[in-house]
């Protein structure tokens, strides 16, 4: 992934929603909670975290979906209901896209996997470290240097 580009662009399913991202991700995950896998239709969704400031939808407007708020919220292209991206609450300064939605999908491999106490038995993911829930606030730095220097 070392010669992943620094701008990467996105769709939904139909083209009518486009966003970008000015930076590379912070870190990418997997989340195996129930809702997510509601909301993917999946076995766990995928997850690009990148900086808030390096992200913009440049086509279309998104809606909100899912879950909407207090915590976080789920947006969606409201055309074809896509779901492609999440701002978390608690995390304003990172935004949560949908890697498979980038035109070059080189940041969709998880580094990390989440809610692991909720995983599908027949689940195996080529993660680097796996959690039972969320990891802890004091995990995240060392996690977000150890994702830098392996990518």
């Amino acid at each position: 992934m070392q010669d992943a580009p620094t701008r990467l662009t996105g769709t939904c399913r139909c083209g009518k929603t486009e966003f970008e991202i000015a930076a590379p991700p912070i870190m990418t995950a997997a989340c195996h909670c129930q809702g997510c896998r509601k909301m993917s239709s999946s076995a766990y969704s995928l997850t690009a975290m990148v900086p808030a400031p390096a992200f913009r939808v440049t086509r279309g407007e998104p809606v909100k979906g899912g879950t909407k708020g207090p915590d976080l919220d789920h947006f969606f292209c409201p055309d074809c209901m896509t779901w492609m991206f999440t701002r978390i609450t608690q995390m304003p300064d990172i935004v949560n896209v949908r890697p498979t939605l980038f035109d070059e999908p080189k940041w969709s491999r998880p580094f990390i996997e989440t809610m692991t106490a909720e995983k599908l038995a027949w689940v195996e993911l080529p993660v680097d470290r796996s959690y039972e829930g969320f990891p802890p606030p004091e995990d995240f730095q060392p996690l977000m240097q150890d994702f830098a220097a392996a990518h």
